[in-house]
This record gives C-alpha cells, sequence and structure tokens, in this order.
C-alpha cells in the first residue's frame, strides 16, 4: 500500500510542478506537513544535497524520499523499491506529456491558445520556484518559532547567514574567486558546515 501511495504523491508531484525540479519544493513541503515520510529540516538537508550532485533535483529527492520511507517498511529491498516507485511516479507524468505534444505537435504548433497557455504557465512556473527559495532561506537562515515569539537575536541563523555572505562575496565580488567551479564552493560550504556543526 505504501508504494501505491508513494507512487501516487510524486505522480501529483511531477504532474503540476511546471518549471523544473525547484518547482517540486512547495509540493514536498505538502508533502511533507501531510504524510510525515519526512521533516521540513530533512527538506532542506535533501536540497542541499540534490543542489550538489549530478541529476535533477526533483528526481534525487524523490528517490531518497522513497528510499527512506522504503527503509522505514523493511529492510534495503524494500528502500530500493521505495526509491524506484517514488521516482516513476514523479517522472511518469513528464514521459506522458512529452509523448502527447510529440504526437500532436505539428498540427499545434502555430496555434494562438497553445502559444498562449505556455504564456500563461511561465508567471506559475517562476511564482513555484520563487516560493521553493523563500521557504530555502526561511528553513535555512530563519528560526520561525523564535521570531513569532519576539526573540529577535535567536530568531536568525547568524551561522547560515554569514556563510551565505561569505559565498556571495566569492562568487560576485573578487574576481580571482567569481569564476572558479561550483564544486569548489560545494566543498568549501560542506567543509565550513561540518566545522562549525551548521546541520
Amino acid at each position: 500500500m505504501i508504494y501505491l501511495q508513494l507512487f501516487w504523491e510524486f505522480f501529483k508531484t511531477g504532474l503540476f510542478a511546471i518549471g523544473g525540479g525547484m518547482a517540486t519544493i512547495p509540493f514536498l513541503y505538502d508533502l511533507s506537513d501531510k504524510t510525515h515520510w519526512f521533516s521540513h529540516n530533512d527538506l532542506a538537508n535533501m536540497i542541499a544535497v540534490g543542489e550538489s550532485t549530478p541529476g535533477p533535483i526533483g528526481v534525487n529527492m524523490a528517490t531518497y524520499v522513497g528510499y527512506v520511507t522504503g527503509m522505514e517498511q523493511g529492510g534495503i529491498l524494500t528502500a530500493i523499491l521505495g526509491a524506484v516507485v517514488a521516482t516513476l511516479g514523479l517522472i511518469t507524468p513528464s514521459v506522458i506529456v512529452i509523448m502527447i505534444v510529440a504526437a500532436i505537435l505539428k498540427s499545434f504548433r502555430n496555434n494562438r491558445f497553445v502559444n498562449h497557455a505556455f504564456y500563461g504557465l511561465r508567471p506559475a512556473s517562476t511564482g513555484l520556484i520563487a516560493a521553493a527559495g523563500i521557504s530555502v532561506i526561511a528553513s535555512n537562515l530563519l528560526n520561525l518559532d523564535s521570531l513569532k515569539q519576539g526573540q529577535f537575536l535567536q530568531g536568525f541563523n547568524w551561522k547560515g547567514i554569514a556563510l551565505a555572505m561569505v559565498l556571495w562575496v566569492l562568487t560576485n565580488v573578487f574576481k580571482k574567486t567569481k569564476k572558479l567551479h561550483p564544486i569548489i564552493f560545494i566543498g568549501f560550504a560542506a567543509v565550513i558546515g561540518i566545522i562549525f556543526q551548521m546541520g
């Protein structure tokens, strides 16, 4: 039963998350609240790992959630099955849509309604990606519970803010570090995170 639920939840995510992997993040926050398969903190960690590993972030996160959920049901085989089922659930809508679009593209290529529909999807996709960015910032740089209680200084993750500012300066201001490969900054941030226990 859990595998059917995994497939269905990630199928819905893949169907409505137009705009790429980052657009799946608001759906994953909702999935976290609804199923409790993973916490918001787990999701923030998944985003960090998903962004620093090869492959689309949405697929990486679906695989991770399926693996963890399957592991809770049994051993390694159920974890692998969970990872496969969740990943298939996420990518199936895209495969179906691509096959349909490829079959009818020629006849609708210049249709003004189709063109208007794609223009209408752009702001929705932008909004989903912006919401994902705001969620990531809030979960990593703010402590919303402390802010709600009026504890201003405790409401900010000062280590995270300092690291974000250093990375911004290194990637945008200094000419020598500006052109370095992103993996160097990912490694640097990982080392700083371990040293200062930022997890």
